[in-house]
């Protein structure tokens, strides 16, 4: 019985170790008194135009939400619509049912104005 978990604690193990490596590393090799430059806003050499401050407005932080929202959403069609032949009407029914919410969610969405760009 204990053997059996022995791959599984080695995997836990070099998980912990991939973990804290980096972690450990970047407190030795990190410099203790970085210079100006370092701390600077950019450290890409290119001083800084105008505002380094830019502010988005909400309804595009909206429009990506709701955007990674219904991709996801779509993605878990596929699997279903790869094993269609295989699982029958009850499965059909399941899909159905997936739809209508995400066209629930679609039409509050759309009746908040949250696709508007005003």
């Amino acid at each position: 019985m204990v053997a059996s978990f022995g791959p599984v604690a080695l995997a836990v193990a070099i998980a912990t170790v991939f973990g804290l490596l980096p972690l450990f590393l970047s407190g030795i090799i990190v410099p203790k008194k970085p210079d100006s430059v370092k701390n600077a806003t950019y450290e890409c050499g290119v001083e800084t135009i105008g505002p380094t401050y830019i502010q988005f407005r909400t309804p595009y932080y909206l429009y990506a939400l709701l955007f990674v929202i219904f991709d996801v959403e779509a993605v878990f069609l596929f699997p279903w619509a790869v094993a269609y032949r295989q699982l029958g009407l009850f499965a059909l029914a399941e899909v159905a049912i997936f739809i209508g919410l995400l066209l629930v969610g679609y039409a509050y969405a759309w009746r908040k104005k949250a696709f508007e760009w005003t």
